[in-house]
């Protein structure tokens, strides 16, 4: 597949807990609206529209075909993902493919959320085996407790260095217009949070979230026409590892998708010094031990080293590899644009567009990922630069 795709527009509504007013067709409508007007088109210029959110946590099935007013899919081809954590990032993989390909050149992404109206802890749960697993599962926190105790055994990471991160996150966030959690926390006030299941505190635990992010993508003929500032999808790579959760140990020792995936995007484009050739990265960060974990998966640090750089503060927004400049999962989660919002937000970065939350050095390409269940990862590297 030799033709290059770009993000051409950007729409993203403001995140918060609540918004009972809305359904979710008007809060779809918003984010496309916003992202037509980014790119200056009409639902007459696009080809295909992708879509996605999870029918378990939402308690809607086929939702896809209920919001096709409110999309702008009436009458065009399209797709439903329907994938969990990755949903938003799996949307975009798809119309990639779909441009990239030739099917089409241009293509609506849109990905949203309305937990004030879906129990998405109790459908997590379910999942769960009910003879020997459901017991002991409380949604996806279990998991995620896991995968961080697993990262301080190996690593040696203290309990602080996941307040750091939070405060961190709570800083950007307090930047970003759109995100959902925009209060400061210092670090002695994440710790001393209440905590939940150890070690998570309940300040280091992701909100619940609702919104909608919308993209749109297009071929490199139609992108130079559409937008002085087209950010290109340079590469991607989608890996599945089984049952298995991230940063914990596989059966053939540590070959989580998050190693595969990022040993992948390093080697295929020639990339020897990480955190120098690239900037930064948007990560799927739900808990703050992610950052270190993810460092090293990723293979931008070696093993044991990720916290380190982050006690350093070399990726905070001032800091040389800034993670998660819009404040991340850890302080916006609607599932169904999580992994879609990292893509937004690394592509708002490049352009130069993320306004109070922007890098404070020059960004020329930079990470953005996704992560869900059965530890399901999806990774892009995406740049400014037209000339690669």
């Amino acid at each position: 597949m030799s033709r290059k795709v770009a993000i051409v527009g950007i729409g993203q509504t403001r995140h918060t807990g609540r918004r009972p007013y809305q359904n979710d067709g008007e809060l779809i409508y918003d984010a496309v609206d916003l992202a037509m007007k980014d790119a200056q088109l009409t639902r007459k210029d696009l080809e295909t529209v992708i879509i996605g959110n999870m029918d378990l946590f939402e308690g809607h099935y086929l939702n896809d075909a209920m919001l096709t007013d409110y999309a702008g899919s009436t009458g065009k081809s399209g797709f439903k993902m329907n994938t969990g954590g990755t949903v938003g990032t799996m949307e975009v993989v798809t119309a990639w493919y779909n441009i990239a390909s030739g099917n089409c050149d241009t293509a609506l992404v849109i990905g949203w959320e309305k937990h004030d109206e879906g129990p998405v802890t109790s459908a997590i749960t379910t999942i769960y085996d009910p003879a020997y697993m459901r017991n002991f599962g409380v949604g996806a926190l279990s998991g995620l407790a896991i995968m961080s105790i697993d990262y301080m055994m190996r690593s040696g990471c203290p309990i602080e260095i996941g307040a750091l991160v939070r405060s961190y996150m709570s800083e950007n966030a307090s930047r970003n217009p759109n995100a959902h959690m925009r209060e400061k926390f210092t670090p002695e006030q994440v710790l001393n949070a209440r905590m939940v299941l150890y070690p998570l505190t309940l300040l280091m635990i992701c909100p619940t979230s609702l919104g909608a992010c919308a993209l749109i993508l297009a071929s490199e003929e139609k992108a130079r026409k559409i937008t002085k500032k087209p950010i290109w999808i340079k590469d991607h790579v989608t890996v599945h590892a089984g049952e298995g959760g991230g940063l914990m140990d596989s059966v053939d020792g540590r070959k989580n998708s998050e190693i595969v995936a990022g040993t992948t995007i390093l080697k295929r484009n020639h990339i020897t010094r990480p955190l120098e050739e690239m900037q930064f990265i948007e990560m799927y960060d739900p808990n703050p031990f992610f950052h270190p974990g993810f460092l090293e998966d990723f293979q931008l640090c070696p093993e044991g080293e990720g916290w380190k750089l982050i006690e350093k503060g070399l990726t905070n927004r001032e800091g040389a590899f800034p993670i998660s400049p819009s404040g991340g999962v850890l302080c916006t989660n609607a599932i169904g644009d999580s992994g879609l919002v990292r893509v937004a937000e690394a592509a708002l970065q490049l352009r130069g567009d993320a306004g109070e939350h922007q890098i404070t050095r020059k960004v020329k390409q930079g990470l953005a990922s996704g992560f869900g269940g059965s530890n399901w990862t999806d990774l892009f590297l995406l740049t400014n630069e037209s000339s690669w």
